[in-house]
């Protein structure tokens, strides 16, 4: 009936890009979140989360730490330094506060952004560099 083949061949071993990872409403996270595909947050992260993907923070998401993310649609809380590679929205629920770096940036009416920001060609991709990488990037 089953056999060692075909059960190999249809087992994929590389993370699939094309999901979607929730936390939900009610959970608590504390700690490093890691993916290679999409991100919704309507309950409670404190770390750091880094995704190839989209992340989504949902009105009552909140999240306090790092986020590392392709793009990004704010709904609820972040507190921490916002890294986005392509758009990051701020929605009109959105509180943001801390340090923001991105290539595009839309906010809109009633959100509530606090920190500094950093838009266009100082986006780093989302990869581990070396920090004298940065600086060299700095001084140019």
């Amino acid at each position: 009936m089953f056999n060692n083949k075909n059960m190999s061949s249809n087992r994929n071993n590389t993370p699939d890009s094309g999901t979607v990872n929730i936390i939900g409403a009610g959970t608590s996270i504390e700690g490093d979140v890691i993916s290679s595909g999409d991100i919704r947050i309507d309950g409670s992260l404190k770390g750091t989360l880094k995704t190839r993907g989209k992340l989504v923070v949902g009105p009552s998401g909140n999240v306090e730490g790092e986020v590392t993310c392709q793009n990004a649609d704010i709904s609820g809380n972040i507190r921490g330094k916002v890294n986005v590679t392509e758009l990051l929205s701020l929605k009109g629920t959105a509180k943001l506060s801390g340090e923001i770096s991105t290539g595009k940036l839309a906010i809109e009416p009633g959100a509530d952004f606090s920190g500094s920001c950093s838009m266009g060609g100082v986006v780093k991709e989302i990869q581990h560099e070396h920090p004298d990488a940065e600086l060299a990037e700095k001084t140019a």
